[in-house]
């Protein structure tokens, strides 16, 4: 039984494990030049050392349930951990290329199961009333990594070479495995079963389809992505429709029955396109248009990222306070409005305009993304916050790359800044779809 002083320090271990794992994810590609000079690759075999983290990590969300349920959670924390750990210190030896997608690649599996899991966990060990003000912290955790993950990045690659990058990661998981022993508890109840192999190869059709949607948005569709994505595509099917029929299903999805669930996990997704296309556009439209430096540019995504964490906390007591319709609400209008402005005003913004719009649309995010995860957790029995919460990561993963993808065709197809125009009018049509299924949530009690 955790006391309230137990409660926080297992909520610290385990947010901190968490964030060293999140700026894993964004620190890398700031020092992509590093890995290409150290290994005389290009930009492009390089950046595997992301897409192939992306698609490991995808992959193993599905299974996080199932690991829930069958893995005393202490165990499965301090196996995270050490395999984070592990891979991590793979990355720091690696002499090449292929041992440091190895190390790559077990960050990736690690976060993975991490990442839905503390979020039930978080869920799991708090009273109903309080959910929104403690995922308002998991969101300013996860915030907080997405914006100093570069900085860190930058700052340790001025001064040292690009393993010490690693070796940062290193020490904080191991730190954390050190505390893990002491302070994180079995607080998940054991619901034992078989592990259904054939459709966590299945579920393998979801990362394909993400790597589908990645390629396509860069080089548009050739006949081998097209045949993956068919493939996939009734691999997905085949996992959706066999897992709807188990008594016991790796994946329960039955989850998507809940009318607010469903509206949640739809909402959680379209802030997520709209957090994703925000760090992606903008970033080009500061350099092809404003003309600024990658560095600039780089840097000017900072006080988006900062906003976005600072607010978290705020709207998770906010949401506890009056409920998930009007807050909810609130942040599709700031993200619609976000666009909406930039859609008018592009190519006549100076960089602190086209700064503070960004802040906007990132700063709606804060109001839609943890709040509608807690809104559709709510909604949901307690033996099936797992499976919510893996399917709302599932979805969100989906949904951000078709975003990316939709963003980078229109922007390629248009082009200049008429492609910019249309970009930004796409996702504030998207937001105003939001806002409308934002007031089908049912309000406060």
């Amino acid at each position: 039984m955790l006391t309230d002083k137990s409660r926080r320090a297992f909520v610290v271990t385990l947010l901190t494990g968490t964030f060293s794992m999140s700026i894993s994810q964004s620190a890398l590609s700031t020092a992509y030049p590093a890995f290409m000079q150290a290994f005389h690759l290009g930009a492009s075999t390089v950046a595997w050392l992301t897409t192939g983290f992306m698609l490991v990590m995808s992959l193993m969300i599905p299974v996080s349930p199932w690991l829930l349920n069958n893995v005393g959670f202490k165990h499965l924390f301090q196996a995270v951990v050490g395999t984070f750990a592990i891979g991590t210190a793979l990355c720091i030896w690696a002499p090449s290329f292929s041992l440091l997608m190895i190390g790559r690649l077990l960050e990736a599996l690690a976060v993975g199961i991490i990442f839905p899991s503390f979020q039930t966990v978080l869920l799991t060990i708090t009273p109903q009333a309080k959910r929104g003000a403690v995922m308002g912290i998991a969101g300013l955790v996860m915030g907080s990594a997405l914006a100093v993950g570069p900085i860190i990045s930058g700052v340790l690659l001025t001064w040292f070479s690009w393993r010490a990058l690693f070796g940062l990661f290193l020490i904080v998981s191991l730190l954390v495995l050190l505390a893990s022993t002491h302070t994180i508890q079995d607080v998940m109840p054991q619901n034992l079963s078989r592990l259904d192999w054939l459709s966590v190869v299945l579920a393998a059709s979801f990362p394909a389809l993400l790597y589908v949607l990645s390629q396509a948005s860069n080089q548009g569709f050739s006949t081998t992505l097209l045949i993956i994505l068919v493939i996939a595509g009734l691999a997905a099917i085949w996992f959706v429709t066999r897992l709807w029929h188990q008594p016991k299903p790796l994946l329960q999805l039955h989850v998507l029955q809940t009318g607010q669930f469903r509206l949640a996990c739809l909402l959680t997704g379209i802030s997520y396109i709209a957090l994703i296309v925000t760090t992606v556009v903008m970033p080009l439209y500061f350099q092809t248009i404003l003309k600024v430096t990658p560095l600039v540019s780089g840097l000017s995504l900072v006080p988006a990222a900062v906003s976005l964490a600072l607010l978290n906390p705020r709207t998770g007591k906010l949401l506890d306070a009056v409920g998930p319709k009007r807050v909810v609400l609130i942040g599709m209008s700031l993200i619609t409005i976000g666009f909406l402005l930039l859609m008018l005003l592009a190519g006549h913004l100076p960089l602190i305009g086209a700064i503070l719009l960004a802040c906007v649309t990132e700063s709606g995010n804060a109001f839609v993304m943890m709040p509608a995860v807690t809104t559709g957790a709510n909604a949901l029995p307690k033996k099936w916050l797992a499976d919510g919460t893996a399917v709302t990561t599932t979805a969100r993963q989906l949904l951000g790359s078709l975003g990316v993808a939709l963003a980078t065709a229109i922007l390629t197809q248009v082009g200049g800044i008429a492609g910019f125009r249309a970009a930004f009018l796409t996702f504030a049509v998207i937001g105003v779809i939001g806002l409308l299924l934002g007031l089908r949530l049912k309000p406060a009690k």
